[in-house]
This record gives C-alpha cells, sequence and structure tokens, in this order.
C-alpha cells in the first residue's frame, strides 16, 4: 500500500469516526453507529500496518495475539460490570499513549536526536502526562466502581490535599519546561522519567479524593483526558488520523463530562481540580423513623388499578438483572390500559446511558423512557411511582437539606407522586451514604426483596387477576 492510498484510508476512516458519533444519537441507528465505529477502527489499523513505514511486522502481530483474550473477556462482562470495563478501558488507552511517546522520545533522543525539536517535545510530554495519569486514575475508578475492599468508596481526603495535587502537577510542568528548553541533554531522560512518575502519582491522586457514586463523571472526563493523549501521540507520529479520532474522543468526553456535571449539580472545575466530591454527610439523625412495606399481593393491587405508572430505575434493578421482569410487569399493565412510563436520571446507575441500554435490552419501547427534566413537571398527575433499586437520585434532601452530601443534585421528584412504592433489599443506604427520606412518607411503600423475584411476583399476581 503506497502513501497516498493510506492517506485516502485515513479520510474514509475520519469519515466513519464522525457518523459513528452521529448515530449514536438515537437507539434507532445506535447499531449502524457501533458498525461504523469498528469498520473505521479495523480499516485505520489495516491501512497503517500496510503503510510503506512499517517493516517489523512481528513486533505489530505479537501485541495482537496478547491483546485477544483480554478483549474476549472484557467484551464478555455483564451490563452490571460495563462502568468499570469502560475505566478499564481508559487505563489502557492511556497507557498505550504514554508509552508510546515515552518510547518515540528515546528513539529520537539516541537515534534521530534532529527531531526532538519544541513543538515534538511539548507534544510528547502532553502525550506522557495525559497518558500515564489517565491510566493510574482509570484503574482506581475501576476498582472503587468493582467496589474493591482495599479502596474506600468514601471520598479520600487529607488536610492540604489540593495544595499537594497543585504542587505535583506545577512540579511536572516546571520539568516539562527544563526538557522542552533541553530535550537532548544529558538530563532529558531524567526529566522525563520524573515526569513520567509525578503523572503516574497524579492520576491516582486526582481519583481517590472522588466518592464512588461520583465515578460516572469521572469516567466522562478521563476519557477525554485519553483523547486528548491521544490527539498529542498524533502529533509526535505525524498522524492526522489519531488528531482527528483524538479530537473526537476527548471533545465527546468533555461535553458528557459537562452533562454530568450539571445533572448532578457539581462545579467541572472541582473535577479538574480533584475536590469533586469531598462534600462530607452530615451526622446522621438520632430520631427512629419508620415505614410501611407491603406484600406482592398488595403492590398487584395498586398499580393494576392505577391510570399512570411511571417505573424510576436504578443500579438495583442492574444489579438483580430485573430488566426482563420489568419489561413483563410493563406488558402486563398496558394491556390492563396502564399509562406506563420509565423516568431517567442522567446518573442513574454507574454510567451515562446506564439504565436506557438496560431497557433497550429488554426491547422497552424508547419513546415510553422519558429523560429527568421531562417527567418531573408531570409528576403531581402520576398515580404510582415506582422505584427500582434507585436510591440518591429520589431523596428529597438534596432540594433542602444544606448537610447533606447530596444537596443541590437535581433528582426524580417521585415524592409528588399521588403513591409511591420502593423496591430494595433492605433499608440500607445507597452510595451517598445516607437515607433517603422518601422511605419514610406516608404516601410511601417499601417493597424489600430481590428487585427481579419482586417484580416477578407483582406479574404474576396481575396476571392471575386478570384470569
Amino acid at each position: 500500500m503506497n502513501a497516498y492510498s493510506v492517506q485516502v484510508a485515513y479520510v474514509f476512516s475520519a469519515a466513519l469516526f464522525v457518523l459513528s458519533l452521529h448515530w449514536m444519537n438515537t437507539p434507532k441507528t445506535a447499531r449502524r453507529s457501533v458498525i461504523a465505529g469498528a469498520a473505521a477502527m479495523t480499516i485505520a489499523v489495516l491501512a497503517t500496518w500496510f503503510s510503506p513505514a512499517v517493516h517489523r511486522h512481528l513486533w505489530i502481530i505479537v501485541p495482537i495475539v496478547l491483546a485477544v483474550a483480554p478483549g474476549i473477556w472484557l467484551s464478555m462482562v455483564p451490563l452490571t460490570a460495563v462502568p468499570q470495563r469502560t475505566a478499564l478501558s481508559h487505563a489502557f488507552g492511556g497507557l498505550a499513549a504514554g508509552l508510546v511517546g515515552t518510547a518515540k522520545f528515546f528513539h529520537w533522543y539516541h537515534d534521530d536526536p534532529e527531531f526532538l525539536n519544541s513543538f515534538r517535545t511539548i507534544a510528547i510530554v502532553i502525550e506522557v502526562l495525559l497518558g500515564y495519569l489517565t491510566f493510574t486514575g482509570s484503574i482506581i475508578a475501576a476498582a472503587k466502581l468493582q467496589e474493591v475492599k482495599w479502596i474506600p468508596q468514601r471520598p479520600w481526603v487529607y488536610k492540604g490535599q489540593n495544595a499537594v495535587n497543585a504542587l505535583a502537577f506545577l512540579g511536572a510542568l516546571v520539568l516539562a519546561g527544563f526538557l522542552v528548553a533541553s530535550p537532548t541533554s544529558a538530563a532529558a531522560p531524567w526529566l522525563l522519567g520524573t515526569i513520567i512518575l509525578l503523572s503516574l502519582n497524579f492520576g491516582w491522586m486526582l481519583v481517590m479524593p472522588i466518592g464512588g457514586a461520583d465515578m460516572p463523571t469521572v469516567i466522562a472526563i478521563l476519557n477525554s483526558y485519553a483523547g486528548l493523549a491521544a490527539v498529542a501521540m498524533g502529533f509526535v507520529l505525524d498522524n492526522p488520523l489519531l488528531i482527528v479520532a483524538g479530537a473526537l474522543d476527548g471533545s465527546s468526553g468533555l461535553i458528557l463530562s459537562i452533562i454530568m456535571c450539571r445533572a448532578m449539580n457539581r462545579s467541572f472545575t472541582n473535577v479538574l481540580f480533584g475536590a469533586f466530591g469531598q462534600v462530607q454527610a452530615a451526622a446522621g439523625k438520632t430520631e427512629q423513623k419508620t415505614h410501611r412495606s407491603a406484600t406482592a399481593e398488595e403492590a398487584a393491587g395498586i398499580l393494576g388499578s392505577a391510570r399512570r405508572v411511571v417505573i424510576i430505575p436504578g443500579y438495583g434493578m442492574a444489579v438483580a438483572q430485573a430488566q426482563h421482569k420489568v419489561r413483563e410487569l410493563y406488558d402486563a399493565l398496558t394491556k390492563r390500559g396502564v399509562d406506563v412510563s420509565f423516568a431517567i436520571h442522567p446518573v442513574a446507575g454507574r454510567m451515562p446511558g446506564h439504565m436506557n441500554v438496560l431497557l433497550a435490552e429488554s426491547d422497552i419501547p424508547y419513546e415510553r423512557l422519558k429523560e429527568m427534566e421531562d417527567i418531573n413537571s408531570e409528576m403531581p398527575q402520576v398515580d404510582v411511582a415506582l422505584v427500582i433499586g434507585a436510591n440518591d437520585v429520589t431523596n428529597p434532601a438534596a432540594r433542602h437539606d444544606k448537610s447533606s452530601p447530596i444537596y443541590g443534585m437535581p433528582i426524580i421528584d417521585t415524592d409528588k407522586a399521588q403513591s409511591v412504592m420502593v423496591i430494595k433489599r433492605s433499608m440500607n443506604p445507597g452510595f451517598a451514604g445516607i437515607d433517603n427520606e422518601l422511605y419514610y412518607l406516608d404516601k410511601t411503600l417499601m417493597l424489600f426483596g430481590d428487585a427481579k423475584g419482586f417484580v416477578g411476583e407483582i406479574v404474576k399476581e396481575l396476571s392471575s387477576e386478570a384470569h
């Protein structure tokens, strides 16, 4: 393949990447989007592999063979583990960018020092800094999402933490300045090595202070970092496709981060500087609270006699893999003439779109899924709000309790429905570690049990009533 053919293939791949992002806008074209993205990457890899500049094919074949098994394993994780799988993908991407930048620097340093001009050195520094911090930050994010015992889920903070983070980052920038000023000096390899160590350290320092409940936004910003690292790698390798693909990845991650921050009423600058999620929960109130519970038979009776029902899914539904039973419940109620909708909070679950993917898997009509902004104004007209495993995104404390760690976060106005039912294993708090005021309202009935099993029981009761 000649150089001209390679560039044509790159242009075609870039167009497919753009179309892939565009087609991701709607579920109707989402499958086409995935195919286009996979095709674009395949064409890009093959065009690069068979370009005139590549001679040692064994060094390409061996990594591909080694990556097959981990790739298959990552593709087979359950939907509940997709957030941590996504974080691991970002980690691998960041590590790849960092390693390429490191290898390219030492190659030029020893063999072609004339290539180490200021522009290329700056690109290498950006690539290394963002790549390695994305690697360690994403590993910590994946561990928090997986709830690894030795990684605290609550924000890990200490006095002077922001100052330490700022000094570490400033130190890396100062060393980068010296490296750019003299990239071929005897000290240059040591300067780059120190920058790498600081970057690796900076990644986990950024993410450890962030609570597990805020990981969806962290994943989005790490995606942006990985994209920017790819842009820098494109400049280092003089590869326009990498620049385009990295820019698309980085910008989409940035946009998603901003959307997530708005959904949680958080400051985007806090995410960037590692102060995100450092709010502390107030001491729990000592008075005893009472709640009411109900059986599946009672729940079926209430749902079956309702005119309008809104189902609010959360991570509990994902863990129980109850989405298919929820579809059966939707069908059973719809047959009775009940108007059933689904209220989707932007951060329900562990990553953006988590609930949408689960419900789409069970063939829930997409037009039945309502965004938080659209459904909240309608909640006072809803007869029954059925919460399935959603905790913090339905907690009224977010509106009025200034001591709450979720204060100010937009929520689904579940408490404004005529009646509320909550399927939950126990009264244990959600990821934010606080009680949900919704559970103690007079209008609320707690349905204790596994979401999949309890919804199945409700469906049975509705079916028996129909016969």
